[in-house]
């Protein structure tokens, strides 16, 4: 073994070094050649690593791509920087999987050995740069701008367009500054943004070289609260705008690019600048909601007083929406049962935990918010609450799981406690103290829906959101459940617009990189539906947990095999039906629209639809 092992070394090696050896003749070659180099070095990688799924699927796209390139193909380079960008996620990933077996030891072989503390430091790295990881991050940088440029995709991908100026401030991660106020206008320069984190306050941009899709809920929100926002993809620009920290920025994009330049502080502080980003914020005010005597109710019963827009306006869709668009069945647990429950003597116990932990939390003692969470989880059902579920969920056509054992009834109370336990997220609490929201106010409703065992689904914002155009639907769609779009899973989504004149002419506008999709059998999703979702100048999407009953499987993408990405009749198909759905439920509001959806076996589901700020 310890000689295929230095065997394998060795052999890695040379391989690496007469790659190296060719960089100089790759200076002015066709991308093609480079693209031939990026598929054996993959190869290599790829017999060097366990675990490497993810990588044999990025060779075998990049092995198509190449195929595309040589027949013209007019999407190869859009194509081949899919692959790009889902090859570096995976690099990413094995870099931090070395890390985290690798430096342990290293940082107690370093102790015991009195080692210098930077030598220490880099050791994990010096490993991996002395390896064909390094080799393949090189072509990577290589071939990048010439596919950027050959695609048409430039060095910006502006998400959320606003004119701002102010002070640049670099970080590692949106994620860490989140909860974090800023006294003067800020511009983020974030190494690192998911999709889920919160725009801080007094943030009045954020850059990053990150790609959060154009439809997550951070890019959502930064629309809302007129930050800008966009995805830098060339790192000279990026370094330049780093070496700038603490300097005072000006930046004005239009729907592809961005200019930027230095300004005095005193142009700054005139207050003429910001003027949109700061009128982003208002002050949102809540009305109270009280239980109504009903732990369930059906779809016919949803009202304001009950439930919040996301489970009346799936009801409203209902019967209204082209009979080839599915509305999937719903009931719900509204508003002030949460609060019913937890004033039941059963739980006599668990108000007074939360009670307590409120009081912390009403003295800025932040990790009251967890401590929260896991005592909403100790809640007992009461037996009426029980019983009304089973008898609205049946009554519905929807399966009951009590009738599959109790303790499948005990996954699905689980399910609703974490939902109503997302009222105090980090990102939420934070969110709503920036609009001074009262939080004692703010209700869970709990949307309950058979889950669309999606084979896609898709986010349509039935106005491009980048660029304002009202002609124009913008949409996003993922292989598996929406979660990988909406929440902080790593990629791109595929995007594509069409114009609201010509819906039989998807243009496709970038392909998939997301290396994982979500799958689920048959089972039941318990979706957050608050009152402090979809107000006037507060969004609030994405804030609160939607929480299936069971686990979704994880499973790593292959696209070279996927319809929608390899045959052009299905994809213009499936496009073509979610800008026709999207279109038409704009039509039906009589306004832009945010809507969620999923296709299944070709059949289009719309799951909800909102405002779309």
């Amino acid at each position: 073994m310890k000689d295929l092992i230095f065997l394998d070394i060795a052999l890695d090696s040379t391989f690496r070094t007469a790659v190296e050896r060719s960089y100089e003749e790759l200076n002015n070659v066709e991308p093609e050649k480079i693209m031939y180099f990026i598929s054996l070095v993959l190869e290599n990688l790829a017999l060097s690593t366990d675990d490497n799924e993810d990588i044999l699927y990025c060779l075998k796209g990049w092995n198509q791509a190449l195929e595309m390139a040589k027949q013209k193909n007019n999407q190869w380079a859009l194509y081949a920087k899919a692959f790009l960008d889902r090859t570096r996620l995976a690099l990413a990933s094995k870099g931090e999987q070395y890390y985290n077996l690798m430096q342990p030891s290293a940082e107690y072989l370093g102790s015991l050995l009195n080692i210098d503390q930077w030598a220490v430091n880099i050791f994990t790295e010096e490993i991996i740069r002395g390896g064909s990881a390094a080799t393949l991050s090189a072509l990577l940088n290589r071939i990048d701008p010439v596919l950027r440029n050959v695609a048409q995709l430039g060095s910006w991908q502006v998400i959320s367009p606003v004119e701002v100026s102010g002070y640049i401030v670099v970080v590692d991660e949106l994620l860490a500054v989140q909860n974090k106020s800023y006294d003067k206008p800020t511009i983020l320069v974030a190494k690192s943004v998911k999709g889920e984190e919160e725009i801080p306050d007094g943030v009045v941009g954020v850059i990053t070289p990150d790609m959060p899709d154009v439809l997550s809920h951070v890019s959502v929100r930064a629309r809302n609260c007129k930050v800008l926002f966009a995805t830098c993809f060339d790192p000279n620009t990026l370094s330049e705008l780093q070496g700038h920290d603490g300097k005072v920025f000006s930046f004005k994009p239009t729907s592809a690019d961005i200019t930027y330049r230095e300004i005095p502080e005193s142009e700054l502080q005139s207050g003429s600048l910001n003027a949109e980003a700061g009128q982003a914020v208002p002050s949102v005010s809540l009305v109270k909601k009280k239980f109504l005597g009903k732990y369930a109710i059906s779809a016919e019963e949803f009202s304001e007083e009950m439930v919040g827009a996301k489970s009346r306006n799936v009801a409203y869709l209902k019967g209204k929406v082209p009979s080839w668009v599915g509305v999937p069945t719903s009931v719900a647990i509204p508003f002030g049962t949460f609060e019913k429950v937890l004033s039941d003597e059963i739980n006599k116990e668990v108000a007074q935990t939360i009670q307590m932990l409120k009081g912390k939390l009403a003295q800025d003692d932040f990790s009251a918010l967890g401590e929260i969470r896991k005592t909403v989880l100790n809640l007992t059902a009461p037996t009426q609450l029980i019983k009304e579920l089973k008898e609205k969920m049946l009554g519905s056509g929807m399966p009951w799981p009590g009738d599959e054992g109790d303790q499948r009834w005990e996954q699905a109370w689980m399910a609703i406690k974490k939902v109503w336990a997302s009222k105090w997220n980090e990102r939420a609490y934070f969110s709503t103290r920036k609009v001074k929201l009262d939080h004692d106010y703010l209700s869970m409703a709990v949307l309950v829906q058979e889950i669309v065992n999606a084979d896609y689904a898709f986010v349509i914002h039935t106005t491009n959101p980048s660029s304002g155009d009202s002609s124009e639907i913008y949409a996003e769609v993922v292989k598996g459940l929406g979660e990988t779009l909406v929440g902080a899973y790593p990629g791109r989504a595929m995007s594509f617009v069409c114009k609201k004149n010509d819906l039989d002419s998807p243009k496709v506008l970038g392909f998939p990189s997301k290396p994982i999709g979500l799958f689920i059998k048959r089972s039941i999703i318990f979706r957050s539906d608050s009152n402090g979702e979809d107000l006037e100048g507060y969004a609030g999407a994405g804030l609160y947990d939607s929480v299936p009953m069971d686990e979704e499987d994880e499973v790593i993408l292959d696209y070279t095999t996927d319809p929608l990405i390899t045959d052009q009749g299905f994809q213009k198909s499936i496009l073509s039906s979610i800008a026709r759905a999207g279109h038409a439920i704009e039509e039906l509001y009589g306004s832009p629209q945010d809507v969620e959806g999923a296709v299944k076996e070709g059949k289009l589901f719309v799951v909800q639809t909102r405002p779309q700020m």
